[in-house]
């Protein structure tokens, strides 16, 4: 019988399944929604990893803004080089070269201290150390690095600057050689560290080479592996000198702050003032608009484009460190040991044109320094050479770990008869004089706190990106140079920042809200580091494990990647936390304030903390001698717990990973 019912067409071979339209169209929905959540998810990331480049440019940006009008005033020239800086005078001067001479002057006379002993200190850690030695000199050196810069400040006040005074028989120690002895102290972790990492990578083939060939432990150790790492030391030089040239607080407190050119010009006896020492002195009682005000932010150019340049030339050569430990180019280059060379030649040279003083200084060092050298090589044995060498390292280490004693003992040992409960929880009173740090030690964890949520999102996201998402290409290379030279960035200069943007542009005023967000553009580069080698960490074949299984990206990173990295990202937490509560400058001009009863009840207030309380405390405020111990013993043993937990944390995780 015929029927009217219509008939569906379907190929041959084929029956249409109830529904399966609306399946089909179901499916096409979650399809599109699950890309769609990638895509977002991507895009989220990128904005994360861009932001670093985005906050440089924004610095750069508002430096150069109030900074032009004092170029366009005196002339870029005249700025330079004009030998007089006198902004408050019945005739006001603008000359900043006594200021980049004096810049330049202490960080020299702190790499003639912090390079030998780094490096000596590097090859004991790397070539020469028991493992038991060993694992106490790596985190001594890491101490060392985690001590705030006001608590060296404070030290080299009441300690250092009253031993010159004494030995050398001076109206005062503020000098600078006080400077450059605590900047080479301050200096010597970057260099140690990162000149340990190039040691380590020269491939263990070349020493078993040298060995059996005849040559000594040490005629190995200066023949093959300094030499294949000589570029990887240049870079720590160079760090470290970047270190220094950036440090605020502790050369305030030591320098002796005289916009003057020492006479002689080796006179290491004569205060000095530096770049960034002017900032931190001046910029918070300027009117703002004014000349002088400008001038300021002329002086953040100046010094934000020397450490930019000494940043940009340190990755260079890091990257060709990496480069140059690959197989493919160990092949390529044979024994490798002209290249580094090279390198260093081009960085004095580069460094040099800095100042023509500092260029000359330099060569005749290293003149006298070979020529001695190569005069003492000629004349004994090489088991004579090696104990001689071997007991220079053995020294530098022991003079690092007494260093180190040194400081605690003299912190803890005044410090701990101030500790009670009330000193801890009450508010100063007289000055500081009396009273305690309770409001001091609750801002400061305020402050870090209020970092630490600004910065971690968008550190962890940035890694996630760099990592998981993208290849190297340009745009990575620019996001990592940007997230680079970031961390390169003096603290002064973000304090800076802080103030002509939050504090002043956005109308922030100096509250918490602004320090916050300071301290974390500041820390933001650690986590982003730290975080990325932590997902370096996870192999790839569970990434591929969980992609072949139809996981998308994102929920192969949420799910897979993320879980075993977390310990890793706590320590670059921890670390961030660690810098942000002993840093001064960034919340100097943003967030502080000496002293207040009171905790803020909101971000718009400014809060006292404990940095900035040990500055004011032991440079304004006499007879406080035992609370500014005090202060410094709480700030101290705060830092070194967090960063204590960091090293455990990490130690655990390492001995822990087994895939």
């Amino acid at each position: 019988m015929g029927s009217d019912r219509p008939v569906a067409h379907t190929r041959p071979g084929t029956a249409q399944v109830p529904g399966e339209p609306v399946l089909d169209g179901f499916f096409r929905l979650w399809k599109r929604a699950r890309q769609l959540r990638e895509e977002s998810m991507r895009a989220l990331w990128f904005c994360t990893a861009i932001f670093a480049v985005v906050a440089l440019f924004f610095i750069l940006f508002f430096l150069v803004r109030n900074g032009y009008p004092i170029f366009e005033q005196v002339g870029v020239l005249n700025f330079l080089a004009g030998d007089v800086w006198n902004p408050t005078g019945a005739s006001p001067a603008y000359g900043i070269f006594p200021l980049i001479a004096g810049t330049l002057l202490v960080t020299l006379g702190a790499m003639a201290l912090a390079v030998p002993l780094g490096i000596a200190v590097a090859v004991f850690i790397a070539e020469l150390a028991p493992p038991g030695v060993r694992a106490v000199m790596k985190p001594a050196v890491e101490l060392l690095a985690g001590i705030p810069s006001v608590v060296y400040g404070f030290f080299g006040l009441v300690i250092l600057t009253d031993w010159i005074r004494v030995s050398f028989d001076v109206a005062s120690g503020e000098s600078w050689l006080a400077a450059s002895i605590l900047l080479g102290i301050m200096a010597l972790p970057t260099i140690v560290s990162v000149s340990e990492d190039a040691i380590g990578a020269v491939p263990r083939g070349y020493r078993e080479g040298s060995l059996a060939l005849g040559a000594t432990h040490w005629q190995t150790i200066a023949g093959v592996v300094v030499p294949g790492a000589l570029s990887g030391i240049t870079a720590a030089i160079i760090l470290g000198m970047g270190r220094a040239i950036g440090e605020t607080m502790a050369v305030i407190m030591v320098a002796g702050n005289a916009g003057v050119v020492p006479e002689p010009l080796w006179n290491v006896l004569s205060p000095v003032r530096t770049l960034t020492g002017t900032l931190g002195i001046e910029m918070g009682e300027v009117a703002v608009g004014s000349a002088h005000y400008h001038a300021l932010f002329g002086v953040a150019v100046v010094l934000l484009v020397i450490t930019l340049a000494v940043n940009l030339f340190a990755r260079g050569i890091l990257a060709r460190v990496s480069e140059r430990h690959t197989a493919t180019a160990a092949r390529k280059r044979g024994c490798g040991t002209i290249k580094p060379y090279a390198y260093a030649v081009l960085g004095i040279g580069a460094l040099g044109t800095l100042t023509v003083a500092t260029d000359i200084l330099v060569a005749a060092a290293v003149a006298v320094a070979l020529l001695g050298a190569v005069y003492v090589r000629r004349r004994i044995s090489a088991k004579t050479e090696e104990k001689i060498a071997f007991g220079f390292m053995y020294a530098a280490a022991g003079i690092v770990l007494f260093v180190l004693g040194v400081i605690l003992f003299d912190i803890v040992y005044n410090g701990a008869p101030a500790l009670s409960w009330e000193f801890l929880t009450a508010s100063p009173s007289n000055l500081g004089r009396a009273g305690g740090i309770g409001p001091a030690i609750l801002g400061t964890l305020y402050l870090v706190g209020g970092a630490i949520l600004f910065a971690l999102p968008i550190g962890v996201g940035a890694a996630i990106y760099l990592h998981e998402y993208t290849r190297e290409g340009r745009i990575t290379g620019i996001i990592r140079a940007g997230v680079d030279l970031l961390g390169g960035t003096p603290s002064i200069v973000f304090g800076l920042f802080g103030f002509a943007f939050l504090v002043l542009y956005l109308n922030f005023g100096v509250s918490l809200l602004a320090g916050q967000i300071t301290l974390g553009l500041m820390i933001l580069p650690t986590i982003i580091r730290t975080t990325e080698e932590a997902l370096k960490s996870v192999p790839d074949s569970v990434r591929e494990g969980s992609l072949a299984l139809g996981a998308t990206p994102w929920q192969t990173i949420r799910r897979v990647v993320l879980p075993p990295a977390v310990p890793g990202i706590l320590t670059g937490t921890i670390l961030g936390i660690g810098r942000a509560a002993g840093e001064t400058a960034p919340i100097l001009f943003t967030a502080v304030v000496f002293s207040r009863r009171f905790l803020p009840t909101s971000v718009t207030e400014p809060v006292m903390a404990l940095p900035y309380h040990l500055f004011i405390l032991a440079t304004n405020v006499p007879g406080a001698r035992e609370n500014q111990y005090g202060t410094a013993l709480v700030l101290l043993a705060l830092v070194a717990a967090i960063y204590l937990v960091a090293i455990v944390i990490r130690t655990r995780y390492q001995r822990s990973i087994q895939w």
